[in-house]
């Protein structure tokens, strides 16, 4: 996505360019959508722009690349369809078009229509305008449905009965809630009630169009009112109903509020705050998920989740697989389900050495983003126990880096490799090489040898007797 912004001068020029060739052709040309919204809020204009052309967008693409010195261009010509590059800017291209959906259907049907048809497709008003970019007509906003006023208003409402509107397309739901987020807009009391009515009919949607629409949501400001209203309106359980079953889950009240989605929703919302990458921001979301299938309780203490930490870390995996989330985020998501209570059990004036080297070494380059996650998972409404836990927070970073600066532990591999072991040692390949390099590693996380090439050597050999005999048995 290109996010640079763009002075509103190249924008003219560009407008000028393709007005010209439109006019050439004969095919009137504006510019659509979220261009037109956000120049109307006074938001900074990055260099995506739709525009959509009355007549052959085909023909369009082809006089294009004759005309001006594109790249990158990529046709779509039986949606009428085509993306583009030009100095700067990233520009979609549609035939004005009707669109609708079957009833069991997942891919669109489209037809060619006038420009009135096409804006009544759109998901919502104030997503429904054309600018027009004629010159004699420059700057005119086309608002068949009162998008200017629900601007002001702040209100998202569909241009249609929200029924057609949500029939045609169900991923339209989640992006009411996405704009609603965004924007600190309200949902039009239609608009939410057709959302309720027709949430289970997200089920006909691609897992990987509701996992891009749900990570823009998780990348807001706030990610908690999105949450709440994916919730209420019964569109969460449709494809993250593991979340929507911590509701209601008591906790031990001194420590988290009494109900883990609620905790949940201040966690990533203190993420957020953090700046946390979306990568973050899923690991917050997931890193109480197993409360509910953990949750005990004991006399004395309350409700307990023991090991809800490896439970999550196996569910994290399988929901995120499910909505077909890239390897390198689910390996990330779950090492920080997995490790997220482990910097809270370090949290004392007694805390060893060898603690923090354990740490350092299992987290390696995750370190700093566990730590943001552990900070952010502080959500007690009493201000004194916040400030006592961030307190010592604080006091434990301070004794890492002292660790960290002497030891140089974060992602290390033991100073003597496996191909120095079967030198020195005379030995072949096999299972003896990771029993002496895991031997090492655990010497070294103990503290009872440094990090140092000669010191393990010394070391290996003093204990090479040992070794063997454990390898042996």
């Amino acid at each position: 996505m290109n996010t640079e912004l763009i002075p509103s001068e190249k924008i003219d020029q560009l407008f000028r360019e393709l007005n010209q060739l439109a006019q050439q052709l004969g095919m009137p040309i504006y510019a659509v959508g979220g261009y037109v919204r956000d120049r109307l809020l006074g938001l900074p204009v990055g260099g995506e722009i739709d525009f959509v052309i009355v007549g052959d967008a085909m023909r369009f693409a082809r006089a294009l690349e004759d005309a001006l010195p594109v790249r990158q261009m990529v046709t779509y010509p039986r949606f009428g369809t085509f993306m583009t590059r030009y100095k700067g800017f990233n520009l979609e291209f549609v035939n004005a078009r009707s669109e609708s959906y079957q009833s069991d259907s997942r891919n669109p049907k489209t037809e060619q229509a006038d420009l009135e048809t096409d804006l009544s497709r759109r998901d919502f008003t104030i997503n429904a305008m054309a600018l027009d970019i004629s010159e004699e007509h420059f700057g005119r906003i086309i608002d068949r449905y009162n998008g200017q006023e629900d601007l002001k208003q702040r209100l998202i409402r569909t241009p249609l009965e929200p029924k057609t509107t949500f029939y045609d397309d169900p991923l339209r739901m989640m992006r009411a809630i996405r704009f609603a987020t965004r924007f600190g807009f309200d949902i039009a009391a239609d608009t939410w009630a057709g959302i309720r009515e027709h949430a289970d009919r997200l089920a006909i949607i691609t897992v990987e169009r509701i996992q891009d629409e749900f990570n823009k949501i998780l990348m807001t400001e706030k990610p908690s009112v999105g949450l709440n209203l994916l919730d209420q309106a019964g569109l969460l359980r449709q494809f993250l109903p593991e979340a929507e079953s911590m509701k209601g889950v008591e906790q031990r009240k001194d420590f988290h509020h009494k109900d883990v989605f609620y905790h949940t929703l201040e966690v990533i919302d203190n993420v957020a705050r953090s700046g946390g990458r979306l990568e973050l921001r899923l690991a917050a979301l997931f890193h109480d998920i197993a409360k509910p299938r953990t949750k005990r309780f004991e006399e004395g203490t309350g409700w307990t989740f023991h090991g809800h930490e490896v439970v999550g870390e196996r569910m994290s995996k399988a929901i995120m697989r499910k909505l077909k989330y890239s390897n390198e985020a689910i390996a990330f998501v779950a090492k920080l389900v997995r490790m997220h209570l482990r910097p809270m059990a370090l949290v004392s004036d007694e805390v060893t050495d060898a603690a923090i080297r354990r740490l350092l070494f299992l987290s390696g380059n995750d370190f700093h983003e566990l730590m943001l996650l552990c900070r952010a998972d502080i959500t007690s409404k009493n201000p004194k126990r916040v400030k006592k836990y961030i307190g010592n927070y604080d006091r434990l970073m301070l004794k890492i880096e002292e660790v960290e600066e002497r030891d140089r532990l974060r992602n290390f591999q033991p100073p003597v490799d496996g191909r120095e072991i079967m030198e020195v040692f005379k030995i072949k390949p096999g299972k003896m090489i990771g029993r002496a390099k895991k031997f090492l590693e655990e010497a070294i996380l103990d503290g009872i040898v440094p990090n140092e090439h000669d010191a393990c050597l010394a070391y290996l050999k003093e204990n090479w007797e040992r070794i063997s005999e454990n390898d042996e048995q």
